[in-house]
């Protein structure tokens, strides 16, 4: 493949993600001459099958998109141990290419700064973002049902698609949640209920993370795709080392390595990062010169910090009755009801028992998820047994079918000692010194974890299921992988690093398009709200444009 820079383009996009993918997109479709700058390669859809049977054949499955080693090496010296390979995948496509596909709108209280919490108001409202995220979820493609979530923010008419039905495993749960009187609803997801957009709808192969074969779920490679077919140059394996900037500070060039070590300088008009919330403050404080000392975008001090995510939560067990586990690959049913209100009671409808008390304590809003893969998989029963024919069926008999388990997500308030900084102590296979993660959770993460796992354990013991498990702040716990906050969105320039219009405060042609604007992190699957923001993006850019 040709690696050379193109001619000064209109925009240069760094990441080939979601967010990259439809700035790109948008842009490009709009006649604007779009260079995307992408670290990680191409990979070619004709090998999903492969990577699916690689994922779970016991022994083999290594990491399907290629993670590890020199190249995304990082450092933990925070607190707390943070996985962060476990998640990324650098290549065109991003994270989408094995995320679970889940997209639910934040509320108007995460914008707003009004939950019972100490969070802080985005500089934007759900109002401006509405628009948007209803663009958004054309876009990718979404499967929904808009009545029957009645915690669920305003919206303008129906979703694309219809949404999923709820599973074998939903009707269980939610029998034992109305004697509780939790309200079940679906779940919006990002993969075809039915044809859309050219691709087909879900065949159900249940792998969904890692991967998809079928293409039925959304990844970005349909917007990289998209962008190519309007005239966008998308160049793979090409990591940006830093970005330099002129006279007036102006971003003038990102500097970029192909993989014979040839360093190029790709010129633009404008540039957008959408490399996510590790990597786009790790160049950022890359980019440090004799004028840049602390790095670009960084008059406040504030890149790399607020780092951000979402807590599991999670408890599960078995019952004395067929739940289907493993039928469906995704998650059909959720509660937000404890989500506005993380604190209060729970009642048994027949006894009139308290069974969770009502708390005025301060909580992080609390998503909670019926989950749809518990326990272990026949195919993975078979594949890890010694046993063939007959015996092999009745081990699958014994271990499987019965498994039943909840899940859940709360946020992190942003915090300024939680961030991406540079460990110049370990290199990557360029030299440059890798993001250290220094992360830590609070006290109002703990709360809200065993909070989470009192209602998940009251609806379990309704359904009298053998609990075996608990992902709690003693263990099992641990990060969404949902990377946000390291360079937050505000109006003030001595506190923030982007402006409303995801524009820097520092530099007058460089935005971000990224969850690492997000203020607070709230407790919903992030990437509709970083689609909608890299929507609002490419409309700031075309009008300046």
């Amino acid at each position: 493949m040709q690696r050379a820079p193109t001619d000064r383009a209109d925009v240069c996009v760094v990441g080939a993600g979601p967010a990259g993918a439809l700035v790109a997109s948008r842009l490009a479709s709009d006649g604007h001459d779009v260079t995307v700058l992408e670290a990680g390669r191409r990979f070619d859809f004709e090998d999903r099958q492969d990577q699916m049977e690689q994922s779970i054949r016991p022994g083999e499955r290594g990491d399907i998109w290629e993670m590890g080693g020199e190249r995304d090496d990082y450092s933990n010296n925070g607190n707390r141990t943070y996985p962060l390979n476990v998640s990324r995948v650098k290549g065109v496509g991003g994270s989408t290419l094995h995320w679970q596909g889940m997209v639910m709108r934040m509320h108007p209280a995460d914008f707003a700064g009004d939950h019972d919490n100490d969070d802080p108001a985005w500089p934007i409202s759900y109002d401006d973002l509405r628009p948007y995220y209803a663009e958004a979820e054309r876009a990718l493609g979404v499967a929904g049902v808009a009545e029957d979530n009645p915690f669920a923010p305003a919206r303008d008419g129906p979703y694309p698609m219809p949404g999923f039905p709820p599973s074998y495993s939903d009707s269980l749960f939610a029998e034992a949640c109305a004697n509780l009187g939790i309200t079940l609803h679906s779940v919006p997801n990002a993969r075809n209920s039915e044809s859309y957009d050219g691709r087909g709808q879900c065949v159900g192969y249940g792998t969904c993370q890692p991967v998809c074969p079928s293409g039925a779920k959304y990844d970005a490679t349909v917007h990289i795709e998209d962008a190519e077919a309007a005239g966008a140059t998308v160049i793979d394996r090409v990591p940006v080392q830093r970005l330099e900037t002129d006279a007036d500070d102006r971003i003038s060039a990102a500097v970029y390595v192909t993989p014979d070590g040839t360093e190029h300088r790709q010129e633009a008009r404008e540039f957008v990062l959408a490399a996510g919330g590790v990597e786009i403050p790790r160049l950022l404080l890359l980019s440090a010169d004799e004028d840049h000392p602390d790095g670009l975008a960084n008059s406040s001090g504030a890149v790399g910090r607020y780092f951000m995510d979402h807590l599991f939560a999670g408890s599960g067990g078995t019952l004395d009755r067929e739940t289907r586990q493993n039928h469906v690959g995704f998650i059909t049913s959720e509660s937000h009801q404890f989500y506005d209100d993380p604190g209060g009671a729970i009642q048994h409808a027949g006894t009139g028992e308290t069974v969770v008390a009502e708390s005025d304590d301060a909580y992080s809003p609390i998503k909670l998820e019926f989950l749809n893969y518990a326990g272990p998989s026949p195919v993975e029963i078979a594949l890890n047994g010694d046993d063939w024919g007959d015996p092999m069926l009745d081990e699958v008999r014994d271990a499987y079918g019965n498994s039943i388990a909840m899940g859940g997500l709360v946020g992190q308030p942003p915090r300024w000692e939680n961030r991406v900084t540079l460990d110049p102590r370990v290199t990557d296979d360029h030299g440059n010194p890798v993001p250290d993660i220094r992360w830590s959770w609070g006290d109002r993460v703990r709360r809200s974890i065993s909070r989470a796992n009192a209602i998940q354990h009251a609806v379990l013991d309704e359904l009298g299921a053998d609990i075996a498990w608990t992902a709690n702040v003693d263990g099992g716990s641990g990060p969404a992988y949902h990377h946000m906050g390291t360079t937050r969105m505000g109006t003030d320039p001595d506190e923030s690093v982007v402006n409303p219009q995801l524009r820097s405060h520092d530099h007058s042609n460089l935005s971000i398009a990224s969850s690492s604007v997000f203020v607070t992190a709230g407790s919903m699957n992030p990437t509709l709200t970083i689609a909608a923001l890299a929507l609002k993006c490419a409309a700031h850019l075309g009008e300046r444009l």
